[in-house]
């Protein structure tokens, strides 16, 4: 166990988790938006499988990460309109129409994965880039400042988000629909328009989440290769208290216990690897226990909205 504290392996732990949190941030943000809104989406981790296999095929097959990337935010859009076409225009019960688009996207990527790729295969995904300066500044400089386009992005879409979400005439009208549809309709806000919008935002970050996975941490594709990942993003939003900053610790907290569990098993610690599997979920489970009794959900959240309805 001593090994853990030596300071290589601790700055390791931190450079890994913080690559870790990238496909959380993104989908979580997106399902933050989804849920202020008063939408629950749960099929974060079927959008997130599509965007990671669309992203990798157009990525390999074009030569260009950025065509891949914008394919997987166009798969993740589409995905997107469909669950708020299902569960904001024909009013399904969000839980279930979340479950069978999550198993849709499962069950495609899979196909399409055996029916074109065959087998896992490689690429050359996006690389570290080292910022000029703060890259330089020791210890600090290596675990922050030297990772890929899309850890960047994904941490700066965080305060991006807590901008929009209060400072914006489109973030109150979401946090008004998600809160009092009657009361923002009286006011003129368009309550279907807003979900329309923020669901299919969330499903343009999970894509882009999913994508992150293969073109840019993993660098490949395989079968289920989110392994629930897109479940855990649902769980931070409640875990984050529906805010932006919020969801950002939860991401960070769940994924340095990952990355903490994966040093354990590579350094050869004597502590059962099914155990150490296991130690992100119970975790999750915990924080869960603790933040969801002390947080207030939107109000709307879950309830389809028809116009009229008192």
């Amino acid at each position: 166990m001593s090994k853990l504290f030596t300071l290589p392996v601790l700055l390791g732990i931190l450079y890994s988790g913080i690559r870790l949190a990238t496909p959380y941030l993104y989908a979580a943000i997106g399902e933050t938006f989804s849920q202020r809104s008063g939408v629950l989406n749960l099929g974060v981790d079927g959008i997130m499988l599509m965007g990671a296999y669309t992203g990798f095929y157009v990525a390999q097959k074009s030569g260009n990460l950025w065509l891949g990337l914008l394919a997987a935010a166009g798969v993740g859009l589409l995905m997107g309109l469909l669950m708020a076409f299902v569960s904001v225009t024909l009013q399904a019960t969000q839980g279930i129409s979340g479950i069978g688009l999550q198993l849709f996207g499962l069950g495609l990527s899979t196909l399409l994965f055996k029916t074109t790729l065959g087998g896992v295969e490689s690429i050359n995904g996006f690389q570290p880039v080292k910022i000029p300066l703060l890259g330089d500044i020791p210890y600090i400089g290596e675990v922050l400042f030297n990772h890929n386009l899309l850890v960047y992005g994904a941490f700066l879409l965080v305060p991006l988000a807590a901008w929009v979400m209060n400072r914006t005439t489109f973030g109150l009208k979401v946090r008004a629909v998600g809160q009092n549809p009657q009361a923002a309709d009286t006011l003129g806000v368009n309550v279907i328009r807003i979900r329309y919008a923020t669901v299919s935002l969330g499903g343009v970050l999970a894509g882009i989440a999913g994508a992150s996975l293969s073109i840019a941490l993993i660098n490949l594709f395989q079968e289920n290769m989110t392994n629930g990942m897109g479940f855990i993003a649902v769980a931070l939003v409640y875990f984050g208290s529906w805010r932006p900053l919020g969801v950002l610790g939860g991401a960070l907290l769940f994924s340095f216990v990952n990355a903490l569990q994966l040093w354990i098993q590579v350094l050869g610690i004597p502590l059962p690897s099914d155990i150490a599997v296991m130690m992100p979920y119970i975790l999750t489970i915990l924080a869960l226990t603790v933040s969801v009794n002390r947080a207030q959900k939107p109000a709307a959240l879950t309830k389809p909205y028809q116009r009229g309805e008192s």
